[in-house]
């Protein structure tokens, strides 16, 4: 269903200045020359030490249909520059409307615990093509990991309790809604609000009332009855909008008459005041009533702060309705993740590392050609380490007991689709797994280096610069 979305080309979603690069470089005639540019983040968000990487099968779907039609062609047409003449020149625009992607892209899985400054994906192909596609593919990668990143952390604090993302109406825009749904599922969440997302990426929907259902009625009781008319089947009652302990009570009377009809009452729901004391005084009377089994939901402002600290006060919440924190990612805005070039082929054909400088160390590039190797031992990951991308077993390990897995895969060959999109679900179960991988590890003390080849490669190419300049 992914295909809906991003079913036609988006060549033009990107900023101006990709284009007015493309237009340099062939200008110069140094359009086709081959390059490599890795995607990556400098720091893992939220002040962790990882990330969850997302977004990867979008850009499939991107790449899969990127082309410019002869609309985009007339767009571009029509830009001048300070002259008042055309910004790009017809023979530029003729050669952009026949242009056909192919690049060589590897990536990492969707799902794959990442760390800073490993590359997410690798572009290798015509300078023109891999900088064409930077803005997008960041645009794509940057909020959706970003997200699954969040609900992971999210999910991780709630220790095992069912998490629902509740964001959509705080999120940035339909496809910032769409997109924090998926990435929040693939982040550990089990289910959302998200009717849209729920269809396109075929994601549990969960939702019960709001506030305004209970003030269309006389009183809370009746709100409550002529929910339970409607909806047998799936009865959450949303519990504080009078006095909350009271709408408990009413949720008891009606949740009675259900199960008389056959029906149960699922839950309650606790959207204001002090949860972790309401929630204590609500499980202590459904119990006592016979209602052991009905669930208490929160919602209101949660993350994994939050959660962490209603359960340190001994909350009986069982599942957690999280909204804006999660799918606005509240507490930093933007993952920071970049999109840089690293090698390119000179005019005799051969491969010369790039490296970009910057007085804080941090923002200093790797160069070359890059593979990312995780090893293992014991079928546990014991350290990440980025290589060339013709090594696969890093020279700073001599030991066989160590084995090497490449975490860049073959996306697109020739810029022909290599491997399948595969659904959110899938891209759900391989993060599971990768967390299932590292449940034992102190992500504080993981190493992820530079391989000592790469590393004397990027001291050299320092020294060489700075001489230069």
């Amino acid at each position: 269903m992914l295909q809906q979305i991003y079913s036609t080309n988006l060549a033009l979603h990107t900023d101006l200045y990709q284009l007015t690069m493309a237009y340099g470089y062939w200008k110069n005639g140094i359009h086709d020359r081959e390059s490599v540019f890795h995607l990556f983040f400098r720091k893992a968000p939220f002040r962790g030490k990882m990330a969850i990487a997302c977004g990867i099968e979008y850009i499939k779907n991107y790449l899969a249909n990127f082309s410019f039609t002869q609309e985009d062609i007339d767009f571009l047409g029509q830009l001048k520059g300070q002259d008042e003449k055309a910004l790009f020149e017809k023979g530029f625009l003729d050669y952009l409307l026949q242009l056909k992607f192919s690049c060589d892209v590897d990536a990492m899985e969707e799902g794959t615990i990442c760390f800073p400054h490993q590359p997410l994906i690798r572009v290798k192909g015509p300078l023109l093509q891999a900088q064409l596609i930077e803005t997008a593919m960041l645009n794509i990668v940057n909020f959706q990991t970003l997200i699954a990143t969040k609900a992971h952390r999210i999910c991780e604090a709630a220790k095992g309790d069912t998490v629902l993302e509740f964001g959509l109406r705080r999120s940035q825009g339909i496809d910032g809604g769409l997109s924090a749904s998926r990435a929040a599922f693939i982040g550990g969440c089990h289910a959302t609000s998200n009717v849209l997302a729920a269809k396109l990426f075929d994601i549990p929907v969960k939702g019960t009332h709001a506030h305004s259902w209970v003030m269309c009625f006389e009183d809370e009781i009746e709100a409550f009855q002529k929910y339970a008319d409607a909806m047998p089947n799936n009865c959450v009652f949303l519990v504080d909008t009078y006095d909350t302990l009271e709408g408990v009570e009413n949720a008891i009377t009606i949740g009675k008459k259900l199960r008389a009809q056959g029906n149960e009452l699922l839950g309650i729901r606790l959207d204001s005041g002090d949860l972790a004391d309401l929630s204590i005084k609500a499980r202590k009377r459904l119990d006592e009533a016979g209602f052991a089994s009905t669930k208490i939901i929160a919602s209101n402002d949660l993350d994994e702060y939050r959660i962490q600290a209603l359960k340190d006060k001994g909350a009986k919440i069982a599942v957690w309705g999280v909204g804006t924190r999660l799918s606005t990612a509240y507490d930093q805005a933007a993952l920071g993740g970049v999109y840089k070039l690293a090698a390119i082929k000179n005019e005799l054909g051969i491969w010369e590392d790039r490296i970009k400088l910057s007085e804080q160390r941090i923002k200093v590039s790797n160069p070359g050609s890059q593979q990312v190797v995780r090893g293992f031992k014991n079928q546990k990951p014991i350290m990440d380490v980025i290589v060339d991308v013709q090594t696969l077993v890093p020279s700073l390990s001599d030991d066989p007991t160590i084995s090497w897995k490449p975490l860049l895969v073959p996306i697109f060959k020739r810029g022909q689709l290599h491997k399948t999109i595969q659904s959110t679900q899938e891209s759900r179960i391989f993060r599971e797994e990768q967390v299932q991988l590292f449940d034992t590890i102190n992500l504080t003390d993981y190493p992820v280096q530079l391989d000592v080849d790469l590393e004397n490669r990027k001291e050299q190419l320092l020294q060489k610069v700075k001489n230069f300049v």
